[in-house]
């Protein structure tokens, strides 16, 4: 969903991987489907083509401006950064490397989302890793200007940002010293750094590569993932076992490379931990979200607690509307019976989720409005092209492109929604620049889950049919399930193969007995686990670019109840305070921007509110039969 995020992003951008990853953009700028002309996005505001002369001048101008920038601050640091003076001097070098940082975002951005677009394309598959390489090539000398920084005793670096110009950057400063305890030498920072693009970026791509090349039997068809894992929403009960049955069997056949992949990158990760003196497998995730482990624990523990009153109770009542006493695994997601059938056509989703915008803020409005008018979406679904959904913020000085397979679900429209609250919140957080704009994902789901709110709300409040009422509400429980207790089953997950991964490698079995067990626990008794499920962990993406990246669902969603309540019941100004919040990009930690709205993660008290926004949407379709 979000785009993806790490340190680096917080240091050196050439060594940025893109969030998510087509050749120049198509001379027709919709495809026509089922749900009309979908917009295709426009790479040319980045670069015209993979072949354009510009993206050899600025990588050959990468090049020449990291060596520059090695070559004139090298070694410096500490002798010239003292008082304010040194400080001025100081903030002139983040200014040079802040520019290095946008420019090189521009290039891996172009370069993700073209390969996002068409994956096994040979030729845009090795523009990726050519231009990956050369970016990682450049930023080996940038490494030592974070780790230099890093060095420099406190109260002289304090001393030094006393200068207005380097004061300026004192969130990301101080951002970035809270590294310093897990920083390692320069000539082991340049070795990790190097052959990262022969470990995790290579196994990375391998994952993308993959999937993207499977080929789902479903009756006659062979189908690509993405409209195979849409089968599993079909009204039709035999298409949505025959799906389940056919990724089942094509994951089974794939077993071996997708095991080898996760081992390999939970022994890399933990090589780095290791390295690093992280104690926990997921520190490094929770250091990067700048969010403390003790929170973290508390949502996990909340949300786990909850299973019994909110999956199991949910899937236990969806059983029944199917007349059932339990639901097959592969109709987890089935529409319900009174739910209204048909596609939801792209123009209605367009409108449907500007109106609920706008009816907010008519600023929140009008930035999501561009993204349609300036084809900054790639809506329809491709052979090749990635699964799911992303915004992916590029770099400031562009604009953020938000990846979609719509095809007129209900669903669809809640991800379009969501989606476009990443891209409002990136476009108000660009104004502080390439090192301070990226937002750590405790909030980076906020204003996603926030937007996703606002359109169901207004639904909701639109329909006045009780049966269509039912299903609206009971959609949002579902995704509401989705994003709190799915990611939190993923996390745990996580968590069991990364542990046990340090004792030795896992077989496929083995993983995909974690996997039931989480999925068990969490889905509850009335979801019937079929032989072929213990595969289903092979396609997450977020388990290969993004180690327990997923808790972040968990927290945004909890977050967003407890803020919509505060929304729902406050005076003038909330969306004016909402906004500002997300223009504040990362230079606020996550608590004291949730201050002005009276809230605090660190309460434990705070999840259970959150939780009981879901609960309390459970009660009420118990109470419509």
């Amino acid at each position: 969903m979000a785009a993806r995020s790490s340190s680096a992003s917080r240091k050196s951008a050439t060594a940025r991987k893109p969030v998510s990853r087509r050749k120049p953009a198509r001379k027709t700028s919709a495809v026509k489907s089922g749900a009309g002309r979908l917009p295709e996005w426009n790479l040319a505001d980045l670069y015209a083509g993979i072949d354009a002369p510009e993206i050899a001048r600025d990588l050959d101008r990468i090049d020449a401006e990291c060596r520059a920038f090695e070559s004139d601050y090298k070694g410096r640091l500490a002798t010239e950064t003292p008082g304010p003076e040194g400080g001025a001097w100081l903030a002139g070098a983040v200014r040079r490397y802040e520019a290095i940082d946008d420019l090189a975002g521009r290039l891996a951005s172009f370069a993700g989302l073209i390969h996002a677009g068409d994956s096994v394309d040979p030729a845009i598959s090795k523009f990726y890793g050519d231009v990956s390489e050369r970016l990682t090539a450049a930023s080996l000398h940038l490494l030592f200007f974070p780790l230099e920084l890093n060095r420099i005793d406190d109260d002289v670096i304090e001393r030094a940002m006393q200068a207005p110009e380097l004061g300026h950057y004192r969130p990301w400063i101080e951002d970035s010293r809270k590294d310093k305890p897990y920083q390692l030498d320069d000539r082991l920072e340049q070795l990790f750094h190097e052959k990262s693009q022969t470990g995790y970026s290579a196994w990375n791509r391998l994952f993308d590569q993959t999937i993207a090349g499977l080929r789902f039997k479903v009756g006659a068809k062979e189908l690509a993932i993405e409209p195979a894992l849409n089968l599993l929403q079909d009204r039709s009960p035999e298409k949505r076992k025959a799906a389940g049955q056919a990724l089942a069997k094509t994951f089974k056949a794939n077993e071996r490379t997708f095991a080898l992949i996760t081992n390999t990158l939970a022994k890399d990760k933990d090589i780095s931990d290791r390295w690093r003196g992280f104690q926990d497998v997921a520190d490094s995730r929770h250091l990067n979200n700048r969010v403390e482990r003790e929170v973290v624990d508390a949502l996990v523990a909340s949300v786990r607690a909850a299973y019994p009153r909110l999956s199991h109770r949910y899937y236990a009542l969806k059983a029944r509307w199917f007349k059932k006493k339990k639901l097959a695994h592969w109709d987890r997601n089935a529409p319900l019976p009174f739910a209204a059938t048909g596609v939801i056509p792209w123009t209605d989703a367009r409108k449907m989720v500007l109106n609920a915008y706008g009816e907010f803020s008519p600023e929140m409005a009008g930035i999501a409005e561009r993204f349609f008018t300036d084809r900054w979406i790639d809506a329809p679904v491709r052979p090749g092209k990635a699964p799911g959904a992303f915004s992916h913020p590029t770099t400031p000085s562009a604009h953020p492109y938000v990846l979609m397979n719509y095809q007129g679900k209900p669903r669809d429209v809640m991800t379009l929604a969501h989606e476009l609250g990443h891209g409002v919140h990136q476009v108000l957080a660009a104004k502080n620049g390439a090192l301070m704009a990226p937002t750590p994902l405790t909030l980076a789901e906020t204003a996603s889950v926030f937007g996703e709110m606002l359109t169901f709300k207004r639904l909701l409040a639109q329909t006045k049919n009780a049966k269509q009422r039912q299903a609206l509400l009971a959609g949002k429980v579902e995704d509401m399930i989705n994003t709190v207790v799915r990611q939190i089953a993923f996390y745990t997950f996580e968590r069991a193969v990364h542990t046990e991964r340090k004792n030795g490698e896992l077989t496929a079995e083995r993983i995909g007995q974690l996997w039931l067990s989480v999925q068990g626990e969490s889905l509850g008794p009335a979801i019937e686990i079929r032989p072929g499920y213990e595969t289903f962990w092979m396609y997450i993406p977020h388990f290969i670019h993004s180690p327990f990246y997923v808790y972040a669902y968990a927290f945004g969603d909890c977050l967003v109840n407890s803020l919509y309540a505060v929304y729902e019941h406050a005076s003038e100004g909330f969306a004016e305070r909402y906004l500002a919040m997300l223009a504040a990009g990362g230079t606020k930690h996550y608590s004291e921007l949730l201050k002005p709205f009276g809230l605090d993660a660190r309460d434990p008290k705070f999840w259970d509110g959150g939780l009981s926004v879901i609960a309390g949407m459970i009660d009420e379709l118990e109470g419509t039969g």
